[in-house]
């Protein structure tokens, strides 16, 4: 967030910013709606990142509760229920998923938690 606000701060005052747009006289207002226009695309690219990694932490939060409470199945119950209580899409587009979802989609996680338990028992 401190860089972003830097970066604005920089933006608000750099003349070809302006110059590019063709923009004769600057001011604070216009500044912001451009550097909106600017950042959007990498706020964009930013936001897909932080999703994926999200994503990535339910997978890792679904695969400990799996290790420390030992019943996979309650997890999968909870998780059916909330999605029917929900009404959660089940096969959402991977596309969407990829761009937009901090969790995984429901399914997806069974299947990782199911394979998970599999994997323990494997070990053991």
């Amino acid at each position: 967030m401190f860089v972003m606000l830097y970066v604005m701060g920089l933006f608000l005052s750099y003349p070809p910013l302006f110059a590019a747009f063709s923009v004769s006289h600057a001011s604070v207002y216009l500044g912001l709606v451009l550097f909106q226009l600017l950042f959007s695309p990498v706020d964009t690219l930013m936001q897909i990142v932080l999703t994926m990694r999200s994503r990535a932490n339910e997978f890792e939060a679904d695969a400990y509760s799996v290790e420390t409470f030992g019943e996979p199945e309650a997890l999968v119950d909870a998780l059916k229920k909330l999605s029917r209580e929900n009404l959660s899409n089940l096969t959402p587009h991977p596309l969407h998923v990829f761009l937009t979802y901090s969790h995984p989609p429901v399914l997806a996680r069974i299947e990782a938690i199911r394979a998970h338990r599999e994997s323990l028992k494997a070990m053991m």
